[in-house]
């Protein structure tokens, strides 16, 4: 399921066109009938990473810093509210005190 399928690729079309004969040969079969098998192709291995390329790349980093960039800024903001809430509360209690 989570392998890549991988395109076939093109076999070349060979095509074979006879020459002519003379006529003092035709009792010789031919030296060859000229259908060879074809090489498959190279396979890549199982684990290799080929549907992942520069932009995919580019866009994934993208998101991670955004993401970053996100987390951050709530860090922040929490930290903030959290001293002001501080902050506030130390004043009220000085002004009850009083």
């Amino acid at each position: 399921m989570f392998r890549p399928k991988y395109p076939e690729a093109p076999t070349p079309s060979i095509v074979h066109v006879p020459t002519a004969v003379p006529a003092a040969q035709h009792g010789h079969a031919p030296a060859c009938s000229c259908q060879h098998a074809h090489a498959p192709a190279p396979t890549r291995p199982a684990g290799a990473l080929s549907g992942i390329n520069a932009g995919t790349v580019g866009a994934v980093v993208t998101v991670g810093i955004v993401l970053t960039a996100l987390l951050a800024a709530v860090a922040v903001t929490a930290v903030s509210v959290t001293v002001a809430a501080v902050v506030m509360r130390s004043l009220l209690a000085s002004q009850r005190r009083r």
